[in-house]
């Protein structure tokens, strides 16, 4: 069994002011001492410094996935242009519009190499990030740790030049962070009115989440503010004015690192335009005049989401095991709405994930863990949920790579083969690859959020049972509109129930079997809430009542995407799609790791055989936290192995010296469209069209774990042409086709039934 290892970061139980132990990931150390520091790349230093940044900052997942892939750009950059083998990305290209020029620099002596990197990193972070922070509610404490950093590592702030025909390395590092920085100011983000958003408007009004039920929510398809009293978002920030805005809904716009146009739908509301890569189409709707169709899905999705609720009682004796053994290697993902149906337990919780008989590393099989359910819900819940003072969904996977990097067990070699790099070259390289997926999944489950508008269970649920049920209409409180009956579950009020209250003003109402909420939470030390028949209109999250429910659309997941995308980029960046030792764990320990209540009632120790089964399990806590259904979760997963795919390759392109800039290539890329897609048939055609010259033309079909499967080779003329594929023996599933000439590649995704 490797070593447990635990969270870098400090939680902060904000009703009652006790500080819950420092809990960090690696060998259970409450102090990183110096002598451990000096063990750890200069990379590594300031992508801690970083991470403790976002923590202190406002929570915004959108803004610090940018934060982390700039920064990692910056990184990279730094290191390679004093690499002969590899091409950098942003310093001297054109990216997205922007040319960074450079004119090159003298390459140091081999033993300087890494010295001038080490330099040159530093002043690039540090400029960067002096840049990023300095307007973060945690500056006072934020930009003095980045001056100590950088004294600390022997390096003089006053260095300002960015001349770096000098030959100074600390003058490169300058001039990319200021080439970043103006790069970042035209990028889309709208960076310099505070990421503010330029044009969406919610078409609902503000739910008052202390009041029963929905009676004012207009469209029951579309997002609803909150409103508190006070906002504390999962940084633990009061923010002003008691109504959260919704985060980064044009985010859509941002430049991206690998994601193409072949992938980009744009649509128009109210004269605007929303950029939405990895379309898969709308969530389900609600239909409130008729029964049937979709509208039943939608029910359904909301309906289970109130029923994992009813997993969160202490005093649920139901026992669990939640090690490898019986929990991960989940099946294929269905691919429409109704195949959700069978893809989740609806009464007893997770998925049909059937674990894994041995630990491929030990030859043995996995030890069974048994936990009550309810504790491992919970734990699961908060352990993914990034808040208070987390480092938000993006950051959480840097800290997980950083566990993983930093085990003895983890041979540093990329992709699993070649030569055993040093921990500069491969942490600069995996933050790299890292980083530009989580960029690119914000992008895209944010362009998602903010086309779709799509709304939260807690506004869904006290919708449906306000208008009643909608499963018998010889039963009272019928509505087409109405949340969906299940025994035991979701019930109506009859006479003589507890929930009655006097003259009987409550008979008839929807009641759920469900966490009580956070009124029942005197002090989150001591109490729990527990799980009882409460009314439908006062259903709540597994939430803080001072958050309830993050400020932006449901659909998509935001943590399924970015999980999964990472994910995908850690199995393919180490060649394995294990943790190293087959196992990675988090312990969080009896009545001291739960923030929203008292808990857990004994230790629980999270465990994952693969980066896809954390993942998975990430996925799964935002049913049990109460903020995404289903509908949700999978096309988050979906779009997540396509962008963490994608990403990976692209930034190998890089190590490889493949690249030119994104621009450069995408200029010269034909136009082209493939069909029939979804290909039910033996044939696939290509149309290509203006190459401007005969040239070969590769057609690589890779599958969603990056395996390529089948090749092909065709020489077009120069007005283009029609190429028709077979692909008899092609297996059903989704692949990512590639098409590239000597100056252009393209993908597009294909379907094939």
């Amino acid at each position: 069994m490797k070593p447990l290892f635990f969270l870098q970061q400090t939680w902060i139980r904000k009703a009652s002011v006790r500080l819950i132990p420092l809990v960090i990931f690696g060998f259970c150390l409450l102090c990183l001492t110096a002598n451990l520091r000096a063990k750890e790349s200069v990379a590594r230093e300031w992508n801690e410094a970083l991470l403790q940044a976002i923590r202190e900052d406002f929570a915004r997942p959108t803004v610090h996935a940018r934060n982390l892939f700039h920064f990692s750009v910056a990184v990279y950059d730094s290191w390679a242009v004093y690499d002969t083998t590899t091409s950098t990305y942003f310093l001297g290209k054109k990216v997205h519009g922007y040319t960074c020029p450079f004119n090159g620099i003298a390459l140091p002596s081999v033993s300087k190499k890494e010295l001038y990197q080490e330099e040159a990193i530093s002043y690039a972070a540090f400029r960067l990030l002096m840049h990023r922070f300095k307007d973060s509610p945690g500056s006072d404490s934020t930009l003095p740790r980045f001056r100590r950093l950088l004294q600390r590592l022997g390096y003089d702030e006053s260095k300002t030049s960015v001349d770096y025909s000098t030959g100074e390395p600390a003058a490169i590092g300058n001039y990319i962070a200021q080439n970043l920085i103006s790069f970042g100011l035209q990028d889309g983000s709208n960076e310099s009115n505070v990421y503010a958003s330029k044009f969406y408007t919610s078409v609902n009004n503000p739910l008052v989440t202390k009041s029963e039920g929905n009676p004012d929510l207009d469209d029951p398809n579309r997002w609803q503010p909150l409103a508190f009293d006070i906002f504390i978002d999962q940084s633990g920030n009061p923010i002003p004015g008691g109504i959260p805005e919704f985060l980064s809904p044009e985010w859509g716009e941002v430049s991206p690192f690998a994601l193409s146009d072949s992938n980009l739908t744009k649509y128009s509301r109210n004269g605007n335009d929303y950029l939405v890569y990895y379309d898969r189409g709308a969530p389900p709707f609600i239909d409130t005049i008729a029964r049937g169709g979709l509208s039943e899905e939608y029910k359904w999705n909301f309906g289970l989401v109130s029923k994992w609720s009813s997993h969160l009682d202490p005093a649920d004796t139901t026992m669990w095991d939640i090690s490898p053994a019986s929990i991960g290697n989940a099946p294929s993902f269905p691919t429409t709405i109704q195949g959700l149906r069978s893809f989740y337990d609806e009464e007893n919780g997770g998925d049909p994930g059937t674990g894994r008989a041995l630990n491929p590393t030990t030859g043995h099989p996995y030890v069974p863990q048994m936990v009550p359910r309810a504790d491992y819900a919970r734990v699961l819940a908060e352990f993914w949920a990034d808040g208070p003072e987390s480092e938000t969904p993006p950051g959480h996977w840097f800290t997980i790579l950083n566990f993983v990097n930093d085990d003895s067990l983890l041979v540093k070699k990329f992709k699993g083969l070649g030569p055993t790099l040093t921990d500069l070259e491969w942490d600069v390289k995996s933050y790299f690859s890292l980083s530009g997926a989580l960029h690119d999944a914000a992008i895209v489950a944010w362009g998602n959020k903010g086309w779709y508008d799509y709304i939260r269970p807690v506004s869904a649920i006290r919708f449906m049972a306000e208008k009643g049920q909608s499963s018998d209409s010889t039963l009272p409180s019928y509505h087409p509109g109405g949340i969906l009956l299940d025994s035991g579950l979701i019930e109506l009020v009859l006479v003589g129930d507890s929930l009655a209250m006097p003259n009987n003003k409550n008979v008839n109402k929807i009641k759920l079997k469900a966490w009580k909420g956070p009124d029942y939470i005197l002090d989150p030390v001591t109490d729990s809430a527990g799980v009882d028949w409460i009314l439908a209109g006062n259903w709540w999250p597994y939430q803080r009542p001072s958050f309830v429910t993050p400020p932006f659309a449901g659909y998509v997941s935001g943590h399924s995407t970015f999980s999964r995308a990472a994910a995908e980029v850690m199995t393919l960046f180490t060649g394995d799609e294990y943790f190293p030792g087959g196992m990675g764990e988090f312990q969080a320990q009896r009545d001291s790791f739960l923030v929203f209540e008292k808990g857990p009632s004994v230790n629980v120790t999270l465990q994952w055989a693969t980066y896809r089964d954390a993942s998975d399990q990430c996925s799964l806590s935002r049913i049990w936290g109460g903020i995404h259904p289903p509908a949700d979760d999978i096309p988050g997963r979906l779009m997540g192995i396509e962008i963490g795919v994608k990403a990976f390759r692209e930034s190998e392109a890089y190590f490889n010296n493949q690249r030119t800039s994104l621009t450069e290539l995408s200029k010269n890329t034909p136009q082209f469209k493939v069909y029939p897609n979804p290909a039910a048939e033996d044939y696939l055609t290509i149309e290509l069209k203006r190459l401007g010259n005969q040239a070969e033309v590769l057609i690589q079909w890779i599958d969603l774990y990056g395996k390529m499967v089948k090749t092909d080779r065709a020489v077009i003329n120069e007005t283009g042409q029609n190429i028709q594929l077979t692909i008899t023996g092609l297996a059903s599933g989704i692949y990512v086709l590639k098409i590239s000439g000597s100056d252009w590649s393209a993908n597009q995704k294909v379907v094939k039934q």
